[in-house]
């Protein structure tokens, strides 16, 4: 079954009908650009939700060492991918959907068009034709009505005996001529009735039915298209579901994380004070009416006790710099936390020194290179930092030798003495401010593998393949993006959930 042939004469149907269809595809891209518009915005308030809640600050981060607290912070950074994937759908539908579609619908529009003048044109065509004939029809009744018409007169004239012989051949041609002239006519409408009749043909038969299958071809393509359309509104959401479930996966392991009984040892860990609980109070006999004398009042002050009521909220001392207005326990890990770290500051700054110091070097082999004497202002700030470092070293090693006292001190300032007094590796960093200076090539960071392909059709997203390789130039920082270089030079944005950073 087909247009042609069983909708033959029901072009008005299909006029409305192939315009409906057309309605229905606008219909569509709108339906599912506002869906992209809620994925946006759920995105967005998801993005923002994430990063109101997000840990800020020294306090947080030291909350943040507990389990419970630092589970909330992957619950965040999951949901921050998981509106990534939402985004991703966004944009996926827009591309892959609204914009082929309203593409693909201007050229129907105009497919249309063009079939529905196709068949104007043959309609016009077809009533001109009718109109040439019932013109043709009309001479050759009235030029026949013309031609009977005389014929009878010259009968009469022929019949009347006081009409000349002249009158009479004259009455006779004159019926003769019409005569003629309707005969041509006749003739003319017989061959306009047969070319209308070939036209009228042609047309209901042969070329009606070929635009209207042509129209049926093109609703049909349509509705293919559109179908397409609708399964891949399903299927786009459905290849992010993976990197998704690997969210909520991701969100459900961070409450298996959990482990209770660790937080409360490291908030003892945090707070324990190191001072023993106060004694008994002794009893002081008021009752015998002696007063100590003078000197044993001098001689033995009466004991003050601290603290005997530790949850009372009193303002808390001033902070020192040896940290001596903290407990004992407390005290010995930031003094140990100090040196920690002023010990990578020392280690860094003789990296430094060194590292001038052979460029100090290679100037003095190759002046050529740069100034030696341009470097003593560095070399002396260098020498003057280590210096720096080195009394501050010294000064909270004998801070942490008074608070842990005995052999454990001793131990501590050999190990941390020995980090400060060590010099870095020559081979290593030697070269670092020399490098800065000659070369910007940028490194990667670190290695990543492909979880998933992706397709990078926006600007500044590159495509990748599962299990390739890649190297990361820039980390994720919060948007649920990252940097990567492929092994054949192309660089560009690829989201953060579809690879696993590491070898």
């Amino acid at each position: 079954m087909d247009w042609g042939t069983d909708l033959w004469d029901q072009y008005d149907h299909i006029d409305k009908h192939t315009q409906s269809g057309l309605d229905l595809v606008e219909r569509y891209i709108k339906f599912v650009k506002e869906r992209t518009e809620i994925e946006q915005s759920y995105a967005k308030q998801l993005r923002s939700l994430s990063k109101k809640y997000a840990k800020r600050g020294s306090k947080d981060e030291q909350d943040c060492k507990f389990s419970n607290h630092a589970s909330f912070q992957e619950i965040l950074n999951e949901l921050n991918d998981y509106a990534g994937q939402r985004e991703l759908i966004a944009e996926n539908m827009i591309t892959g959907i609204c914009v082929e579609l309203t593409k693909y619908l201007q050229d129907l529009k105009q497919e249309r068009k063009t079939h529905l003048s196709d068949a104007k044109k043959a309609q016009q065509n077809l009533e001109s034709s009718f109109k040439q004939l019932e013109s043709t029809k009309k001479r050759f009744a009235k030029e026949w009505a013309e031609a009977d018409k005389a014929t009878q007169q010259a009968e009469k004239t022929e019949s009347d005996l006081n009409a000349t012989k002249l009158d009479v051949e004259k009455a006779k041609q004159h019926a003769h001529s019409r005569t003629h002239t309707a005969e041509e006519c006749r003739n003319d409408y017989a061959a306009q009735l047969q070319k209308y009749n070939k036209e009228q043909n042609f047309f209901y038969y042969t070329e009606i039915p070929q635009i209207f299958n042509k129209m049926q071809d093109m609703d049909e393509r349509r509705i293919r298209m559109l179908a397409e359309g609708y399964s891949q509104f399903s299927e786009m959401e459905k290849k992010v579901q993976p990197i998704i479930s690997k969210c909520l996966e991701g969100i459900s392991s961070a409450g298996v994380k959990i482990n209770e009984k660790q937080d409360s040892f490291l908030f003892i860990e945090q707070h324990k004070s190191g001072f023993d609980r106060p004694g008994d109070v002794e009893f002081e006999d008021y009752s015998q009416g002696i007063k100590p004398a003078t000197s044993d009042s001098s001689l033995n002050p009466p004991k003050v006790r601290a603290k005997l009521w530790p949850f009372s909220k009193k303002n808390k001392p001033p902070a020192a710099e040896d940290f001596s207005h903290l407990p004992p326990e407390q005290r010995k890990k930031r003094l140990q936390a100090k040196i920690d770290d002023i010990t990578k500051e020392l280690q860094k700054a003789q990296d430094q020194s060194d590292a001038l110091e052979k460029m100090k070097g290679v100037y003095e082999q190759n002046p050529q290179m740069g100034d030696p004497s341009s470097l003593e202002p560095q070399i002396t700030e260098t020498s003057q930092n280590i210096g720096r470092l080195r009394g501050e070293l010294t000064k909270y090693e004998t801070w942490l030798s008074e608070a842990v006292g005995g052999e454990e001190s001793a131990n501590t300032i050999n190990n941390n003495t020995q980090h400060g007094v060590v010099a870095a590796n020559p081979t290593q960093n030697i070269y670092t401010e020399f490098e800065d200076e000659f070369d910007d090539v940028e490194s990667p960071i670190g290695q990543c593998t492909a979880l998933y392909t992706f397709e990078g059709h926006s600007e500044g997203t590159i495509s990748i393949t599962e299990g390739e390789l890649l190297s990361v130039m820039e980390e994720d920082k919060g948007d649920g993006w990252m940097r990567v270089l492929r092994a054949g030079g192309e660089e560009g944005y690829i989201p953060s959930s579809y690879v696993k950073v590491g070898p």
